[in-house]
């Protein structure tokens, strides 16, 4: 399981390996590790299944999706069917490059709630303009996955965020805290499961921000991420 075809920019090797590495997660496919790296205490609470929920961003402490909202979240995995939507009456839009992810939530998305689930495809971030009208969106949220590219992708998808949100709406990304006590441990685990992270500094997301024109209302700092609230005046 891969994407349908190599992605044509400077940035289709990453996008295929991290599709890879969660392709093989969530079909629940074996990894190959050596024994130092399934000793590490990190990759214990990864099988159990402890990790994942104790490292995601909770978005909607910063901004709760409104009733009726048309909300696109970037590289969704399987959030329809973990985050709370139904309570929020928000409706639902996501992308993801996995397709395994892709296919279990629009297997299960419309029997959750078909109102809700406006569906999910299977594309980079980077060319949301391919897919949806200008100024559709009043939210767009991308958590856990910044740290899988490097900045001149990030520029990219601001740009394409821009575009497709409404004026006024929101932008929620995070970014991996290199200095969080965790960040060491799980960029190395992450580089063993097949896809390598980047540990950049945080201060350069605001300059980022505003290189496109927008600007960051608020952060948020989390055990291992930091929540950045965006918006674009005018």
């Amino acid at each position: 399981m891969t994407l349908p075809t190599a992605d044509p920019s400077p940035w289709g090797a990453a996008l295929q390996a991290v599709a890879q590495r969660y392709n093989q997660e969530f079909s629940g496919q074996p990894f190959d590790l050596p024994q130092e790296i399934e000793e590490m205490p990190l990759f214990k609470d990864w099988v159990a299944g402890r990790l994942t929920p104790r490292i995601s961003t909770p978005f909607w402490e910063s901004i709760k999706p409104h009733k009726k909202d048309h909300c696109l979240d970037l590289g969704c995995g399987i959030s329809f069917l973990v985050y709370p939507w139904r309570d929020w009456d928000a409706l639902f839009h996501g992308q993801d490059i996995s397709e395994f992810a892709c296919k279990a939530v629009t297997a299960r998305g419309p029997q959750l709630n078909s109102k809700l689930f406006k569906g999910m495809k299977q594309a980079p971030a980077h060319r949301l303009q391919d897919h949806y009208e200008p100024h559709f969106f009043d939210l767009v949220i991308a958590t856990g996955v910044s740290c899988y590219y490097p900045a001149d992708y990030w520029e990219t998808v601001l740009q394409q965020v821009k575009k497709v949100l409404k004026p006024g709406g929101h932008f929620l990304f995070d970014a991996l805290n290199p200095e969080a006590p965790l960040a060491e441990s799980w960029a190395i685990l992450e580089t063993y499961l097949g896809a390598e992270v980047q540990l950049d500094a945080l201060d350069q997301w605001p300059a980022l921000v505003k290189s496109v024109g927008g600007r960051v209302v608020s952060h948020r700092d989390y055990e291992l991420f930091r929540l950045f609230k965006v918006k674009w005046d005018g």
